[in-house]
């Protein structure tokens, strides 16, 4: 267990997380296990950013009429495979085009930001989508150091171990309950008559989870590529969840990496650009994210066969049957109160089918269906997400 498991919350976190009670959902239980999203929106070969932005509202519009409980965007920087750099502009950007969705950061990362800017930033979206919004922390710069060192601008900054302070100091401008003797008191995080949205806090090891336990606010495992078991994760939180803190209990949410499809051939088709991508990330060789022809081309040096061996262990591939199998094994073993799905794929129009395929699969309550079953594209026809404008799927932006 680590040092940062056994400290007690700092006296900004005590007072202000004792004044804040919230349900992370907001709807209190459902006895269908409750799905999101996770999008990186994704920047892939022979495209381009502005491609990737409106097939990223185009799944946001989806998801919302899918069923899905809520659609989250995470922080990443100088990755080129990953638009994802500023999580808030991009719900602000989608929140107009959905209606019932709630939208969030998974996550932000908070050591690249001021506590204050992020509680006005996120208190600002609440007040647009007033119960709409979510606020999922992160510990990791969400990149590599020297990008890490750009974004702060401080060396000092890089290597402060302060993270505990800068949560209470956002959790307390939220609430608006710094201690007595602290001077932020005199300082007001706009606009005043708006909370914080519900708090998160991610992870991806058993430290994550210990602190968000004895924090007593909401957890989300990033099962989707953590070497970690989420089984031993989630118990973690939950043997040591500390209920005087935001929640009353836990509440934990599970990502993992799904791709679902008709056939399972089409489901591996589908997953293999991600399976090329990571082994690149992995062994130094960052890139958008490739075609699934490449990928399937593509001779895996030993290195990288030891990470894609890895990364297949995570993965959730095939057919709704079999996926939902799975999602469902994975969720009762470890608890989960909710999974969040990612699926990042070259083609959009798959990966809206790949949602639609599971949402159908676990019967959400709120799913809609995109197209008439009729007109339903083959499999065999990779339908593009204008083929599915035609069909009356997804609106456009």
């Amino acid at each position: 267990m680590s040092n940062t498991r056994k400290q007690n919350p700092s006296p900004t976190v005590a007072t202000a997380a004792a004044s804040r009670r919230q349900s992370p959902s907001g709807k209190g239980d459902r006895k269908v296990l409750p799905l999101s999203a996770l999008d990186l929106v994704p920047l892939v070969e022979g495209g381009t950013s502005v491609a990737a932005l409106q097939a990223a509202a185009e799944l946001a519009q989806a998801v919302d009429r899918l069923g899905y409980t809520r659609l989250w965007y995470a922080e990443h920087h100088n990755m080129p495979g990953i638009a994802t750099t500023i999580p808030e502009i991009l719900i602000a950007r989608v929140g107009s085009m959905t209606t019932r969705i709630r939208l969030g950061a998974g996550g932000v990362m908070l050591p690249n930001h001021s506590p204050l800017q992020v509680a006005e930033s996120y208190k600002l979206l609440e007040a647009i989508y007033p119960g709409r919004i979510d606020l999922g922390i992160g510990r990791a710069p969400g990149t590599d150091a020297l990008t890490a060192l750009a974004l702060r601008r401080s060396r000092k900054a890089l290597t402060a171990d302060d993270f505990l302070e800068q949560l209470g100091e956002l959790i307390a401008w939220g609430s608006g309950t710094f201690p007595p003797d602290n001077p932020f008191r005199a300082v007001r995080a706009m606009p005043d008559d708006q909370p914080l949205p519900p708090l998160y806090l991610l992870g991806s090891s058993t430290d994550g989870a210990g602190l968000a336990a004895e924090m007593g606010v909401a957890f989300a495992f990033a099962g989707h590529f953590s070497p970690d078991s989420p089984e031993v994760a989630m118990h973690a939180y939950r043997t040591g969840f500390f209920p005087n803190g935001m929640l009353d209990k836990p509440y934990a949410i599970l990502a993992l990496s799904v791709f679902c499809a008709d056939t399972d051939e089409e489901a591996q088709r589908m997953a293999s650009s991600m399976l090329l991508s990571f082994a690149l990330l992995r062994t130094g060789h960052p890139g958008r994210l490739p075609r699934p022809e490449e990928a399937m081309s593509h001779v895996f040096t030993p290195e990288e066969q030891k990470i894609v061996a890895f990364f297949k262990k995570l993965r959730i591939v095939g057919t709704p049957e079999q996926v939902r199998a799975r999602i469902q094994d994975i969720a009762t073993r470890s608890q989960a109160d909710e999974v969040m799905i990612a699926t990042h794929a070259y083609d959009p129009a798959a990966r809206i089918r790949s949602y639609e395929l599971v949402a159908q699969a676990f019967d959400l309550p709120d799913f809609t269906p995109l197209r008439p079953k009729p007109n339903r594209v083959e499999p065999a026809k990779r339908g593009t997400v204008e083929e599915l404008k035609a069909l009356g799927g997804v609106e456009s932006p």
